[in-house]
């Protein structure tokens, strides 16, 4: 992948940068797999707003992504390499050759024709889905399983991998993309390689209207906003928040407070915390 810079003709151009869209091979998603995406819009189910400063943004339809890899022993060919809205990362359209079509995250290098496979004996190439257990030390995956048979969870993003560094007795230990290290059960399946379209971290968005496009609305901060509506507003002039620490607007700490949760079923699993 490649970034397209513009001159600066207006304002929202002088910043701008935008994919180049080179990889992307098919412009139409499969039919098959697509469904409806409804977005709430930062609303629960009763209608109250729970993540303020969502809305709007361009009408998207879900690709359905194979997480879990389950054909197990049937080759597939990469047939198309195609945009997904709704993720960073691109999505590779396989057709498995027994005529089912799967959708998967695009690892880096994979190209239209590849052949890839899943399965615990299958050949150390990119994209091949196996067991930890199967996997030599040093090499770097993605789309990794927390519990066995449920479907990649872990480093999914634009450009992520993680590498195995050891392993005992029925665990494997990785190093994540957050430097975390942990422990996973070496009968989870990961696939080979980076994932994709690794400048996305690089693209500037520009302008406001952008960000509108994605469905993100302004944010207001709370020094300029008056005591009723956040605990940072009022005071005369440019005038600091008047607390100890930043909060919320419901007036909980923030900005540097850890939020995980006690005593979480995963804690044992990790080594060293993310930085």
């Amino acid at each position: 992948m490649a970034i397209r810079l513009y001159k600066a003709y207006t304002p929202s151009t002088r910043n701008r940068t935008v994919s180049t869209f080179t990889e992307i091979t098919r412009n139409k998603p499969e039919k098959s797999l697509i469904s409806k995406n409804h977005s709430p819009k930062g609303h629960n189910n009763r209608g109250i707003i729970t993540v303020r400063n969502r809305g709007g943004g361009h009408k998207k339809r879900y690709r359905i992504i194979d997480f879990k890899r389950k054909l197990h022993g049937i080759l597939a060919t990469v047939a198309a390499i195609e945009y997904d809205p709704n993720r960073n990362a691109r999505i590779a359209l396989l057709h498995y050759h027994d005529g089912t079509k799967r959708y998967i995250l695009q690892p880096r290098g994979l190209k239209i024709g590849d052949i890839l496979s899943t399965g615990p004996e299958v050949s150390l190439d990119i994209g091949n889905a196996l067991p930890l257990a199967n996997l030599p030390l040093g090499t770097a995956v993605h789309n990794v399983e927390i519990t066995r048979g449920k479907g990649g969870q872990l480093v999914r993003s634009a450009g992520t991998a993680a590498q195995i560094i050891a392993k005992d007795g029925n665990y494997v230990t990785l190093k994540m993309p957050s430097s975390e290290i942990r422990q996973v059960h070496m009968a989870c399946y990961a696939t080979i390689g980076q994932v994709g379209n690794i400048d996305a971290c690089n693209i500037t968005l520009g302008k406001a209207g952008r960000n509108r496009w994605l469905g993100r609305k302004p944010h207001v901060r709370g020094v300029v906003k008056n005591p009723v509506d956040h605990p940072h507003g009022g005071g005369e002039g440019r005038s600091p928040i008047g607390k100890k620490r930043p909060v919320t607007p419901q007036g909980k700490p923030a900005l540097g407070v850890k939020t995980r949760k006690k005593n979480k079923y995963s804690d044992p699993y990790i080594i060293r915390r993310r930085k």
